[in-house]
């Protein structure tokens, strides 16, 4: 039975989030192809995970029986997160852009989850070849050849991390111009926002029913 990890990372509940539209089609879209699959939730805004600490990062370079009360700890409630990135076969994460980047929520989680010789900087990584789909929003436009291209620090820092790092099979669904229906200054580029967001959420279907059928293949 396949096992979905989805995180959603928005500040805004339900329809007022972009990414949170997307994911949830995606996800309904992954339940609808296949009634039998687990899906495990993680809502990073309202539960978030501990930011890493001295005794959670120290951990895992001391050995067992060197290590604090506190360090085990710590390093338990990483492994944990772990063990639940390891037994999903595919995973969903929810990812708006705020102020160029990703919310602190989900840096504090991809924090715990990086574990160098576990996850990262290892060949016997369970993540390697792991499917992984992002479903980024942002208010305004920074695709290639746009003015702010250059701030663009979601998808970039993702596939940095995800992908070439952790080696996981990275897929990015984007919406963008989402302030345009509430700035006015930006009214002029509502079409070009319901563009973008019908394309997102035609992907966010058209790549679940994918991920269900790579994972059956």
């Amino acid at each position: 039975m396949a096992t979905l990890l989805h995180l959603d990372s928005s500040i805004f509940p339900g329809g007022a989030s972009s990414s949170r539209a997307v994911t949830d089609l995606f996800r309904r879209t992954w339940q609808e192809q296949h009634p039998e699959a687990t899906v495990i939730y993680r809502d990073l805004n309202a539960h978030p995970v501990p930011h890493i600490t001295a005794e959670a990062h120290s951990a895992a370079f001391t050995a067992a029986q060197d290590r604090t009360s506190e360090q085990s700890a710590a390093l338990a409630a990483r492994i944990r997160l772990i063990e639940e990135l390891e037994q999903a076969d595919a995973v969903l994460i929810g990812a708006p852009m705020y102020n160029y980047s990703i919310p602190s929520t989900l840096k504090a989680w991809l924090d715990n989850v990086i574990m160098v010789g576990r996850t990262a900087g290892t060949e016997n990584s369970k993540l390697r070849g792991k499917p992984v789909t992002i479903a980024a929003s942002r208010g305004g436009s920074y695709a290639p050849g746009t003015p702010r291209a250059g701030f663009e620090y979601v998808q970039s820092y993702l596939t940095a991390v995800l992908a070439e790092t952790l080696g996981m099979r990275l897929d990015v669904i984007v919406a963008e111009l989402t302030m345009a229906p509430i700035n006015p200054a930006m009214a002029e580029l509502v079409p070009l926002f319901e563009a973008s967001r019908d394309q997102a959420l035609n992907n966010a279907v058209v790549k679940a029913k994918a991920a269900v059928a790579d994972l059956a293949a």
